[in-house]
Protein backbone atom coordinates (compact mmCIF):
# COMPACT_ATOMS: atom_id res chain seq x y z
CA UNK A 1 0.00 0.00 0.00
CA UNK A 2 0.89 3.88 -0.80
CA UNK A 3 1.79 5.98 1.77
CA UNK A 4 -0.99 8.49 2.61
CA UNK A 5 1.05 11.31 1.34
CA UNK A 6 2.07 9.88 -1.99
CA UNK A 7 -1.91 9.01 -2.21
CA UNK A 8 -2.17 12.94 -1.94
CA UNK A 9 0.19 13.91 -3.88
CA UNK A 10 -1.36 11.63 -6.70
CA UNK A 11 -4.90 12.65 -6.04
CA UNK A 12 -3.75 16.27 -6.26
CA UNK A 13 -1.93 15.91 -9.79
CA UNK A 14 -4.78 14.00 -11.29
CA UNK A 15 -7.19 16.94 -10.15
CA UNK A 16 -5.23 18.97 -11.89
CA UNK A 17 -4.94 16.72 -14.97
CA UNK A 18 -8.76 16.37 -14.98
CA UNK A 19 -9.33 19.94 -14.85
CA UNK A 20 -6.07 21.30 -17.21
CA UNK A 21 -5.77 18.53 -19.91
CA UNK A 22 -9.53 16.72 -20.01
CA UNK A 23 -11.65 19.77 -19.44
CA UNK A 24 -13.58 18.19 -16.75
CA UNK A 25 -15.83 20.29 -14.91
CA UNK A 26 -14.00 21.13 -11.35
CA UNK A 27 -17.04 20.05 -9.22
CA UNK A 28 -17.26 16.71 -10.89
CA UNK A 29 -13.12 16.53 -10.90
CA UNK A 30 -13.30 17.00 -7.19
CA UNK A 31 -15.58 14.35 -6.51
CA UNK A 32 -13.79 11.37 -8.63
CA UNK A 33 -10.57 12.79 -7.28
CA UNK A 34 -12.21 12.37 -3.87
CA UNK A 35 -13.82 8.66 -4.38
CA UNK A 36 -10.58 7.38 -6.05
CA UNK A 37 -8.15 8.89 -2.95
CA UNK A 38 -11.10 7.40 -0.51
CA UNK A 39 -11.04 3.98 -2.50
CA UNK A 40 -7.36 3.75 -2.62
CA UNK A 41 -7.45 4.33 1.40
CA UNK A 42 -9.62 1.49 1.82
CA UNK A 43 -12.95 3.37 2.29
CA UNK A 44 -16.30 1.48 1.36
CA UNK A 45 -19.10 2.57 -0.52
CA UNK A 46 -21.26 3.70 2.68
CA UNK A 47 -18.43 4.92 4.24
CA UNK A 48 -17.43 7.26 1.20
CA UNK A 49 -20.75 9.03 0.91
CA UNK A 50 -20.42 9.90 4.92
CA UNK A 51 -17.54 11.74 4.13
CA UNK A 52 -17.77 13.51 0.93
CA UNK A 53 -21.16 14.78 2.17
CA UNK A 54 -19.06 15.02 5.86
CA UNK A 55 -16.71 16.47 3.86
CA UNK A 56 -18.65 19.57 2.01
CA UNK A 57 -20.16 20.57 5.32
CA UNK A 58 -22.66 18.91 8.02
CA UNK A 59 -25.44 22.10 7.21
CA UNK A 60 -25.16 21.89 3.29
CA UNK A 61 -23.92 18.38 2.76
CA UNK A 62 -26.47 17.12 0.32
CA UNK A 63 -27.88 20.19 -0.98
CA UNK A 64 -24.31 21.53 -2.11
CA UNK A 65 -23.96 18.45 -4.48
CA UNK A 66 -27.86 18.90 -5.79
CA UNK A 67 -27.08 22.76 -6.17
CA UNK A 68 -23.81 21.78 -8.28
CA UNK A 69 -24.94 19.58 -10.62
CA UNK A 70 -28.42 22.18 -11.02
CA UNK A 71 -25.66 24.89 -12.25
CA UNK A 72 -23.56 22.74 -14.32
CA UNK A 73 -27.21 22.04 -15.86
CA UNK A 74 -27.95 25.31 -15.73
CA UNK A 75 -24.46 26.29 -17.43
CA UNK A 76 -25.36 23.49 -20.16
CA UNK A 77 -29.19 25.32 -21.05
CA UNK A 78 -27.06 28.73 -20.69
CA UNK A 79 -24.26 27.83 -23.39
CA UNK A 80 -26.95 25.34 -25.78
CA UNK A 81 -28.93 28.32 -26.49
CA UNK A 82 -31.75 26.68 -24.48
CA UNK A 83 -31.85 29.65 -22.54
CA UNK A 84 -32.79 32.30 -24.86
CA UNK A 85 -35.45 29.65 -26.92
CA UNK A 86 -37.45 29.43 -23.84
CA UNK A 87 -37.32 33.12 -22.66
CA UNK A 88 -38.07 33.82 -26.50
CA UNK A 89 -40.94 31.31 -26.75
CA UNK A 90 -42.27 32.91 -23.03
CA UNK A 91 -41.77 36.59 -24.76
CA UNK A 92 -43.81 35.66 -27.60
CA UNK A 93 -46.18 34.08 -25.60
CA UNK A 94 -46.95 36.56 -23.19
CA UNK A 95 -45.49 39.87 -24.65
CA UNK A 96 -43.19 42.06 -22.63
CA UNK A 97 -45.82 43.82 -20.42
CA UNK A 98 -47.14 40.37 -18.67
CA UNK A 99 -43.91 38.64 -18.87
CA UNK A 100 -44.08 38.39 -15.48
CA UNK A 101 -47.07 36.18 -15.32
CA UNK A 102 -45.39 33.91 -18.25
CA UNK A 103 -42.67 32.85 -15.58
CA UNK A 104 -44.93 32.49 -12.62
CA UNK A 105 -47.15 29.75 -13.92
CA UNK A 106 -44.54 27.75 -15.01
CA UNK A 107 -42.30 27.84 -11.72
CA UNK A 108 -45.64 26.96 -9.14
CA UNK A 109 -45.69 23.87 -11.36
CA UNK A 110 -42.04 23.27 -11.12
CA UNK A 111 -41.88 24.27 -7.25
CA UNK A 112 -44.55 22.96 -5.48
CA UNK A 113 -43.25 19.55 -5.80
CA UNK A 114 -40.01 20.41 -3.83
CA UNK A 115 -42.38 22.30 -0.98
CA UNK A 116 -45.54 20.27 -0.68
CA UNK A 117 -45.03 16.63 0.21
CA UNK A 118 -47.40 14.15 -2.11
CA UNK A 119 -50.72 13.14 0.19
CA UNK A 120 -50.46 16.30 1.65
Amino acid sequence: MLSPLLLVLLSILLLIALIMWAKLDTFISFIIVSILLALACGLDGPAIGKSITGGIGSTLGSLVTILGFGAMLGKLVADSGAAQRITSSMVSLFGIRHIQWGWHWPACWWVSPCFIPPGS
